[in-house]
């Protein structure tokens, strides 16, 4: 499960810098790579909009997982 974790992060960084790019350049790299609004690019920002979701619902199970979590002082 935490090969899954580690690509679902890789798609959400990937995600977020080209988000970055649409920001501060009006430029969209996954529509200049693969089409605008072509199938492959509309599966990427689908992939990556689940990944989103996935990271949102599962944060403290990976936090676990990974030996993240932490314990709360007294």
């Amino acid at each position: 499960m935490k090969a899954f974790d580690v690509i679902v992060a890789v798609l959400l960084v990937i995600g977020g810098l080209n988000w970055g790019l649409v920001g501060l350049f009006n430029f969209d790299l996954v529509a200049t790579i693969l089409g605008n609004m072509s199938a492959l690019s509309r599966i990427i920002y689908i992939v990556v909009g689940l990944s989103a979701i996935y990271q949102a619902l599962q944060w403290k199970a990976i936090q676990k997982r990974w030996g993240l979590a932490t314990v709360e002082s007294r």
